[in-house]
Formats: structure tokens, C-alpha cells, sequence
């Protein structure tokens, strides 16, 4: 027996109504989409990482090892623990929260700040262990299952469309169009998405690759020409790999010495509460675009790919990074048909490869990785067929769901303003019935979550 066919019968690739070339394609599509979190995390954490008789950029370069180890190891249990096509890797906005807010906000040292990962992690196994975890996202009401998919497109959207410059921040609306004509990585980024549309609508495989790959090349191309200079379409300078990663790794048992209770149990407590419902978010959204869920919304065997999840944020803060987290972009290769976890097995495998080629991922314009993420979430808004927009809870708890991530820029807050307005609108209807006692008790947790982030308690 061949390795193809291995893999094929490990994985039930063709019970699942895939093949090893499809599985191959879509964790390609994956890897390529998220990529980017190679470069930008340790671009945000060295903002609050500082080690004594290193340079930010060694630094960085530390970071960045961490980074593709931490997402190598947490996608790889993914694959063959949980079987699922969902990728991981250190989370944008929680790695944001932990150098802006936690260490340069609160003052706190980095070590303490990854000790409070590493407890987070730990607490999720813990949970996930015991089904606790899998039990409250069952709470999570149907209207916010159904709605999440939609809800994550959008996200994925506005976020693509910022990073190709096509949406610009504005003083007067809070955001407006892009001066297209004028920019040229907006040019560059509508060429290429046009190209990618075309592609996905004749149905070739591997349409968004070639769109990324091919952006990237005529971005290239234009600066080898001398139309542009380095740096205006193209990345200015390349980033050289740094594998010693001492001075990060077991840096949180360091963090844990001295540290004060009650804003030590806050962070937890941001971190756990954002990354919970960012990664339920995520699961729950990728696989109702995939058909993972079954006729009550839930998705089988949830506590695997939770596991997994939990695995990558106790590993990481170990080896130097902040919380992982399951990638929205894993729906970029479910798109390309990634049904399995050899889906995920290919973005681990490829982690691990940019080990030695980071210089090389470096050369990928970040509008040109962006493409994947305004393609899939223009065809995720299909998800808003699924909401019953006649019943009152199920507009209004659908509604906040899906409008709230983009325009706080969160998963985690559009669940939990769906969350909780569902079993206030259907008390406010007379259906009270209809609501689980659990289904108050975690509106009421996210109603302190909304306070504790808005009150300034960790500022």
C-alpha cells in the first residue's frame, strides 16, 4: 500500500466524499490564506517582547519559529486527533490584546502574560476533557449556529478589502472606498480578484491559489521591471529565519513567580472568554459551510477539534507565543473542497516547511494572501438562507450575530450579542418555554464579559 492510499484510508478520504489531490489542493488554499500570521505576529509581540542582549529583529525571528511550531503541533493533533480540515496557529486581536493591553497597557511582564496563556490552556483541556466545553456551545441558541457562517464572511470580507486598500479608513464615515486609479495595491488587489473570481466561477480547482500565486508574480514582475520599487507592491525586505527560540521557550514558568491574583484571573479570564468563543465561533461557521453539522446544528465529535485547539494554546505559550486559536481562513480550503483532516496534515506539513522557507513567504504580498479571505466571505453570506427571518428571536439574535463581528471586528462579540438576545426575545414573545436555563445563565457570563471589556476593569 502506497502513501497515497494510506492517507486515503487513515483519513476516509473517499468516504468523505473527497481525494487525496482535492485534500492536497485545499490545505495549499489554507496555508497560503493564513500564512501571513508568520510575519505579523511577531511584528505585534515584539511590541511587548523585549530580551535582554537581542535585537527586535532576533526577536521577531524567535517569534517567528514559535509561531510556525506552535501552528505546526496544534494543526497536526487537528488532523489526526480530530480529523477535521481546520487549521490553527496564534490568533490576530487575542496577540494584540496580549502586547497592547496585558503588557504595555497593564504593565504586566511578558513572562506573566504567557503564564496566563498557559493557565488558559490548561483550563481547556481541562473542560474539553470532561465535555463541559462541547456542552456550552450546545447552549449556544439555533439562530446563532445558523448565523455564524454569515456572520464570519462578512469579517472575512472587510478584513480582505482593508488589506488591498480597497476600504481606507475616513475620518468623517469611519471608513470609505479606496482610491483605486491612484494606489497601486489596490489595483493590483482588484486584477487579482477579479482574475479569482473568474476562476472560482468556472469551477476550476485551485482558483484561489492561482489567484494569490499569480497576484504575487505580476506584483513582482512590475518591480523586477522598474515600474515600482521595492516595497510599494512588493514586501521591502525579506525577514532571515532565527531557530534559537531559548529565551522564549519556558519563559511563562518565569511568569508565574510574583504575580497579583486578582489581575492575573482577569487575563485568564479576557483570554479564556475571547479565545472560547472565537474557537466556537470558528468551528461552528467553517462547518456549516462545509456540511459538517448535523440537523440540530452541532457538529459531531466537537470535542476533538477543541482538544486540539487547547493543545495549540497550552504548546505555544511553552515555546513563546500568545493564545491559538482555530483559523477563519481554514474555510478558504474547505471551499476548495477539504473535507478531512489530510486537509490540515498538508498546512502542518507546510508549517513546518516555511521553517526554511520564510524568505520565500515573505515575498507573498499581504493584498495578494487577502484575496482568499473577500472570495470565501462574499460566498459564506449563502449562510443567511439558513436564519428564519420571520420568527422575532431568530431575526434579532441572527441579526446581531452576523452584523456584530465585522463592526467590532470580533467573533467572539457577535456570538455573545446574539447570545444573549435570544432568550430575551423570546421571553419578550411569550415563548419562554423555549429557553434552556443554561442558555440564561451563559447570556448572564457574557453580559459580565461585555462589561469587564468595556468598563476599562483591564486598562
Amino acid at each position: 500500500m502506497g502513501t497515497a492510499e494510506r492517507l486515503r484510508a487513515y483519513f476516509d478520504v473517499t468516504g468523505s466524499g473527497s481525494d487525496v489531490r482535492t485534500e492536497t489542493v485545499a490545505g495549499i488554499t489554507t496555508f497560503l490564506a493564513m500564512s501571513y500570521i508568520i510575519l505579523v505576529n511577531p511584528v505585534i509581540l515584539a511590541e511587548a517582547i523585549t530580551v535582554e542582549g537581542y535585537s527586535t529583529q532576533e526577536v521577531q525571528q524567535m517569534i517567528a519559529i514559535a509561531t510556525v511550531l506552535s501552528a505546526f503541533v496544534a494543526t497536526a493533533v487537528m488532523a489526526v486527533y480530530a480529523n477535521r480540515p481546520f487549521a490553527l496557529a496564534p490568533g490576530m486581536g487575542l496577540n494584540a490584546f496580549f502586547a497592547f493591553t496585558v503588557v504595555l497597557g497593564l504593565g504586566i511582564p511578558w513572562q506573566t502574560a504567557l503564564a496566563a496563556v498557559f493557565v488558559e490552556g490548561l483550563l481547556f483541556i481541562a473542560i474539553t476533557a470532561v465535555g463541559a466545553r462541547k456542552y456550552v456551545i450546545e447552549l449556544f441558541p439555533e439562530p446563532v449556529k445558523f448565523s455564524v457562517g454569515a456572520g464570519i464572511g462578512i469579517y472575512l470580507l472587510f478584513i480582505g478589502l482593508q488589506e488591498m486598500q480597497l476600504v481606507v479608513a475616513d475620518e468623517s464615515t469611519l471608513v470609505a472606498l479606496g482610491n483605486v486609479a491612484a494606489n497601486p495595491v489596490a489595483t493590483l488587489g482588484v486584477l487579482g480578484l477579479a482574475v479569482t473570481f473568474v476562476l472560482w466561477a468556472r469551477g476550476i480547482k485551485g482558483a484561489i491559489v492561482i489567484g494569490i500565486v499569480g497576484t504575487t508574480l505580476l506584483g513582482w514582475a512590475l518591480t523586477v521591471g522598474g515600474v515600482f520599487s521595492r516595497g510599494v507592491v512588493t514586501p521591502e525586505t525579506f525577514a532571515s529565519p532565527q531557530y534559537d527560540i531559548t529565551p522564549l521557550a519556558g519563559a511563562f514558568l518565569d511568569g508565574l513567580a510574583d504575580v497579583d491574583p486578582l489581575t492575573f484571573a482577569l487575563v485568564v479570564f479576557t483570554f479564556f472568554v475571547v479565545d472560547f468563543f472565537d474557537t466556537a465561533g470558528t468551528l461552528i461557521g467553517v462547518s456549516q459551510f462545509g456540511g459538517f453539522l448535523d440537523e440540530d446544528g452541532d457538529l459531531p465529535e466537537i470535542e476533538k477539534p477543541l482538544m486540539a485547539d487547547a493543545i495549540g494554546t497550552t504548546v505555544g505559550a511553552m515555546l513563546g507565543t500568545s493564545t491559538v486559536t482555530t483559523y477563519i481562513e481554514s474555510s478558504t480550503g474547505v471551499e476548495e473542497g477539504g473535507r478531512t483532516g489530510l486537509t490540515a496534515l498538508v498546512v502542518a506539513g507546510l508549517f513546518l516547511v516555511s521553517l526554511v522557507a520564510i524568505p520565500l513567504i515573505a515575498a507573498i504580498p499581504a493584498y495578494a494572501s487577502y484575496i482568499a479571505l473577500v472570495v470565501v466571505g462574499i460566498i459564506m453570506l449563502q449562510g443567511v438562507l439558513d436564519v428564519d427571518w420571520n420568527d422575532p428571536a431568530w431575526a434579532v439574535s441572527g441579526g446581531l450575530t452576523i452584523t456584530v463581528m465585522p463592526l467590532t471586528y470580533s467573533i467572539a462579540n457577535g456570538l455573545a450579542a446574539g447570545i444573549i438576545a435570544y432568550p430575551v426575545i423570546k421571553a419578550a414573545i411569550g415563548e419562554l418555554d423555549d429557553v434552556r436555563l443554561g442558555q440564561w445563565l451563559l447570556a448572564a457570563v457574557l453580559v459580565g464579559y461585555f462589561y469587564v471589556q468595556t468598563s476599562g476593569m483591564l486598562l
